[in-house]
């Protein structure tokens, strides 16, 4: 089901709205968009009933390698809008770098690109964005995997993809301008408390023992006797 055409997202200031046809994609619209030079603060949404599909333009004034604390932030403010609008039992979670986790299944991911890959230069545009189903598509509705799940499947028939919408939106803005203000720091303790894998072997998105982060939000993974780091950079549109 398509969202009524009189229902239009509420952002908080700062941020606005642009709204895509059904299934099509925000995050290479975002990225066309971001490459205009555009002022950052646009959100970019799909107007679709069975999941929420958003990207946000921002424009970082710092190293691409710091600016990446981001995605934490985008993370955290997807955490805290499912915190405050499901259930009180719903648990979410994070595999790094971008799997959301609902009640111990796969729930969508985030995703995100910037202008450079080079980790000391300051980007001109990042781009920030989340996936998350609320209902089963057709594809998968006869192929479901146990390690995957809908917010519908997990009491949450009462959120819309507007409601969500705007609830990241502002709880984003929230941990974003903390970020600005006091470094990764908060961000990257917050995050830590979320991830369900920190302490314990992994698989995804390498093998070894996952045993922390670093002070850019890069993995930190013991293989043998030695600490290698995946970088987010390197998952970087992936």
């Amino acid at each position: 089901m398509k969202i009524e055409d009189n229902k239009k997202p509420n952002f908080p200031p700062l941020f606005r709205g642009k709204s895509l046809p059904l299934k099509t994609t925000t995050f290479s619209k975002a990225i066309e968009e971001a490459k205009k030079n555009i002022d950052p603060g646009l959100i970019i949404y799909n107007e679709d009933f069975g999941e929420l599909n958003a990207s946000l333009i921002l424009a970082p004034d710092i190293k691409l390698k710091e600016a990446l604390g981001m995605v934490l932030v985008n993370q955290m403010g997807v955490a805290d809008s499912l915190g405050s609008l499901g259930p009180p039992e719903l648990a979410i979670h994070f595999n790094w770098p971008n799997r959301i986790k609902v009640n111990g299944a796969n729930c969508g991911y985030t995703f995100y690109k910037a202008a450079t890959k080079l980790e000391e230069e300051i980007p001109e545009w990042l781009v920030i964005g989340i996936n998350i189903p609320f209902l089963w598509s057709k594809s998968t509705e006869s192929g479901r995997l146990p390690e995957e799940t809908v917010l519908f499947e997990e009491g949450c028939s009462k959120i819309t993809p507007i409601s969500l919408l705007e609830s990241w939106s502002r709880h984003t803005l929230v941990w974003l301008n903390r970020f600005l203000d006091e470094g990764l720091l908060p961000v990257h303790n917050a995050w830590c408390e979320k991830c369900e894998n920190i302490g314990k072997k992994i698989s995804y998105p390498k093998n070894g023992d996952f045993i922390g982060l670093d002070e850019n939000g890069n993995m930190l993974l013991k293989k043998s006797n030695d600490i290698t780091i995946e970088k987010l950079i390197d998952y970087m549109d992936k």
